[in-house]
């Protein structure tokens, strides 16, 4: 499979050469020549490539020549990121008054010592790209373009939604007749959904579980993603989490039995099980014995590929998903490739469009996917080269990746090639959320944009954008201002073959070079660590056992590594960051959230000015930030947990290219800091459960950048108080709003909008206990799209000015008894122009009435 990594990659590496901050490093630098010797060659060497890795099947030598190319052009990147890490070291030597203090502090940078070493790698290159360019005259390659893919216009990356299921009413209506109709004996009734990958077997369980009278007849609805190796312990973790929102990662087997017993007892539940693999009856008895406390009627759902799987688990027959029927597909596919009525003008695309739909030979997940590829173009040629592709023609063995997402893939731009593969170092059912992703790929260099200024973080935006409406990732959740998102078990495999020798992944061993590493301390042994970490640019460890040796294995892993860009340990529990930590000048993102035994960082890590995440929500040790923080001068985002009480003077103030700043769990803190309105960048400000906190900043107004705030659980904060330093007429850019936990809150302030009337899309409130009535300038809010109020229970009315908010498309109303009430009688009026209406669980769409 032609996988085009080189081709992107030495793109990547040749747009660096040609930006501003190249130019930068040439006039600095004195090396002007020797880089447009190595664009040259790098240019010379690319004319060939793609057609080199659509050979590469038939030569292995081939293929290593393609390795050694895309290894120089790693190389290439390293060496521009080495002058870049000089650049920010001279910014950071200029921007203060402590010249001798700084200088000292990044010592061992000696500007001639630096101009000949990197006089003396630029050299080394250009000698083996130049070795690598005479070589490729012996495989016959030509010149080639990139004329496979499948453009989307940047307005069009709302992705398709799939909700209204087609062809599954009778399969639907089955299953609820089983989960509602009476059995006899005390044994929960198990009901397995048997399927091939990607038949639509998850489709139909999120189907039923989502249907208004299963919501009401079930007292407790629970969903697990079931993982391969069908751990107890995980498993009683996550349904703890999906029935009550606990995390009991810290508990023993134990403890979780009783949370559990807790939860369960004398309920009605309908627990889905998804994606279960596992054929060891013994696993599974363990596991129903857990569950038996529930009431009378209830139903476990098992959703499964495997007939053994079924027959194990089952208490009833299973139900065995068919493939979609043809027409059925057809109507798919439809309705994913085209708006509403436009395929009647596009005879010609409905015929192609029926070839491939028989190509997809019932899989609704095929049908999905190619719908949803082909809905932005209308060019004939496009739809024929999907429906006569060669990849139809390969031989298909029933665990084989399907030709349908082969093809999709095919047709991604290079960029969302490299995007996409580099998910593949998730364990399977894995689920993030969009920012978690964006700042790893912004982290490896993969957000590229041929607009100027455009901000990597929207960038990011627009790609997780795209890979949506091309199925490659689905949406598992909307929470509060952010979506959860996964990727389907059979997308995930196919992003694993694309890598091949690029990853070590969660159950993936690489034989090439490794570059991103998923390791698992809970089945990996410190040992397992694989040999070829020289290229590593991301680790990822987890450790939920808290093993006594995850410092050394660290250490080990960064001694080994001296290009990491990434650096995740969330979760473990060292005491001590490993200090040769210093060295990884090219560290992007440090992740060392939930660690609870760390107490104090090395200082010596603000001697990484290519730090852009450092992440310590929930290092509830930390007893104070290092010292120089203010170094850390590329800093984007930030998120802070301290036992400070105050933050200190020229800290985080400094920090100016902050996007998104998130204190959580600062339980002493009583103030931030002053000087926040330094922070012109800021786009993101969280502060939650800052229990002491008991004022805000007024640098707060000029804070003209920032677009979203949530001010959650700070129970001795008074708003009410900040109402005359705060208050900001008009010019605000406030587009999320979140408020919540504040228990002296009676009366929202207008100032919390920060003169954002007229650009505030989604406002959240929940858990005012004392709030009784919403303000009237609620009718000045014009752009409101999206408005949800959960745990108020003394709000018992809506402001006769909801009328005006003409953009309101969403109401959520939860856990307010009163306001419900009164909003499904008399103040129906106040709502009734609203598409979208929740209360509770149950919805509303106006357009029913």
């Amino acid at each position: 499979m032609a996988q085009f990594f080189a081709f992107g990659i030495a793109r990547k590496v040749l747009e660096k050469l040609g930006n501003v901050a190249y130019e930068g490093i040439c006039s600095a630098w004195g090396v002007r020549n020797e880089f447009e010797k190595l664009k040259d060659t790098l240019a010379a060497i690319r004319a060939v490539v793609l057609d080199a890795e659509q050979q590469q099947v038939r030569t292995q030598e081939l293929s290593l020549w393609l390795q050694r190319f895309k290894d120089a052009c790693y190389d290439v990147e390293d060496l521009i990121d080495e002058f870049e890490i000089q650049a920010l070291r001279r910014q950071v030597l200029e921007r203060g008054s402590t010249g001798r203090k700084v200088r000292h502090f990044f010592s061992g940078s000696n500007p001639l010592a630096f101009r000949f070493r990197m006089g003396c790698k630029i050299k080394k290159l250009n000698e083996m790209l130049n070795e690598i360019a005479a070589n490729k005259a012996k495989f016959h390659v030509t010149q080639n373009h990139e004329t496979n893919v499948i453009h989307r216009g940047r307005e069009t990356y709302s992705f398709v939604k799939t909700s209204s299921v087609i062809g599954r009413d009778e399969a639907k209506q089955h299953l609820l007749n089983l989960l509602m109709n009476p059995t006899d004996g005390e044994d929960i009734p198990v009901l397995p959904i048997v399927g091939i990958g990607g038949i639509g077997k998850t489709t139909l369980a999120q189907l039923v579980f989502n249907e208004e009278s299963v919501k009401s007849h079930f007292e407790l609805r629970i969903w697990v993603c079931v993982t391969e190796d069908f751990d107890i312990k995980q498993l009683m973790i996550k349904i703890i989490k999906s029935a009550t929102g606990m995390n009991c990662k810290e508990k023993n087997k134990e403890e979780l039995h009783k949370v559990l017993h807790d939860r369960l007892d004398g309920k009605r539940f309908l627990m889905v099980l998804d994606d279960v693999w596992n054929g060891d009856k013994k696993k599974w008895s363990e596991l129903k014995d857990l569950l038996c406390g529930g009431a009378q009627g209830s139903r476990i759902i098992v959703t499964t590929r495997i007939r053994k799987v079924a027959t194990i688990t089952g208490t009833i027959p299973p139900y065995d998903l068919e493939h979609l029927s043809y027409d059925n597909c057809l109507s798919l596919f439809l309705k994913l490739a085209f708006k509403e009525g436009e395929e009647k003008q596009h005879d010609n695309l409905v015929r192609i469009g029926e070839g491939i739909v028989q190509k997809c030979k019932g899989v609704a997940l095929a049908v999905k996917t190619l719908g949803s590829l082909l809905c932005s173009t209308r060019e004939q040629h496009d739809w024929e080269r999907v429906r006569d592709s060669e990849l139809w023609k390969l031989k298909q063995e029933e665990d084989d990746i399907l030709p349908a997402l082969k093809l999709s893939y095919y047709h991604l731009p290079w960029y969302l090639k490299q995007c996409f593969a580099f998910c593949s170092v998730f364990p399977k059912d894995f689920e993030f959320y969009p920012i978690y992703l964006i700042r790893l790929w912004m982290a490896n260099g993969f957000l590229q944009s041929p607009y100027e200024n455009e901000e990597p973080e929207d960038i990011g935006n627009r790609y997780i954008q795209e890979l949506l409406s091309r199925c490659f990732f689905q949406q598992v959740e909307e929470k509060c201002f952010f979506s959860t998102l996964k990727m389907h078990d059979l997308v995930h495999d196919l992003a694993l073959s694309v890598v091949q020798n690029e990853e070590n992944s969660y159950n993936h061993y690489s034989t090439g070079n490794v570059r991103y590493l998923w390791f698992d301390k809970s089945k990996q042994a410190a040992s397992q660590l694989p040999n070829n970490l020289g290229r590593l640019q991301s680790f990822f460890l987890l450790d939920e056992g808290g093993n006594a040796d995850s410092e050394s294995l660290i250490a080990e892993v960064i001694s080994r590594s001296k290009h990491l860009r990434v650096l995740h340990l969330s979760g473990c529990s060292f005491e001590h960051l490993p200090t040769n930590i210093r060295y990884l000048k090219q560290l992007r993102d440090l992740n060392l959230a939930y660690n609870g035994n760390i107490k104090r960082l090395p200082n010596s890590i603000c001697n990484l000015q290519s730090l852009q995440t450092l992440e310590l929500a929930g290092c509830r040790g930390i007893e104070e930030l290092p010292k120089d923080i203010r170094y850390l001068i590329s800093l984007r985002e930030l998120t802070v947990t301290t036992k400070q009480t105050s933050l200190q003077e020229n800290g985080t103030s400094c920090l100016t290219s902050l996007r998104r700043l998130i204190f959580s769990e600062c339980k002493n803190l009583e103030k931030l800091f002053e000087d926040i309105q330094k922070l012109t960048a800021l786009r993101e400000l969280f502060i939650e459960e800052c229990n002491n906190l008991v004022s805000l900043p007024q640098g707060l107004k000029y804070l003209t950048a920032l677009e979203t705030l949530a001010i959650l659980n700070c129970e001795k904060l008074d708003l009410t108080m900040e109402e005359l330093e705060l208050e900001r007429k008009e010019g605000g850019s406030l587009r999320k709003l979140a408020i919540g936990g504040l228990p002296n809150l009676e009366l929202l302030p207008q100032w919390i909008l920060l003169g954002s009337t007229k650009t505030l899309q989604q406002l959240y409130i929940q858990d005012l206990q004392n709030l009784s009535t919403l303000p009237t300038w609620f009718q000045h809010l014009t752009s409101l799209q999206c408005l949800y109020i959960r745990n108020c229970l003394k709000l018992s009315s809506l402001p006769e000015e909801m009328q005006h908010l003409t953009a309101l498309k969403k109401l959520s109303i939860a856990m307010c008894p009163k306001l419900s009430k009164r909003c499904t009688g008399e103040d129906w009026h106040k709502i009734a122009h609203v598409p979208e209406i929740y209360y509770d669980v149950f919805k509303t769409t106006t357009n029913d009435e």
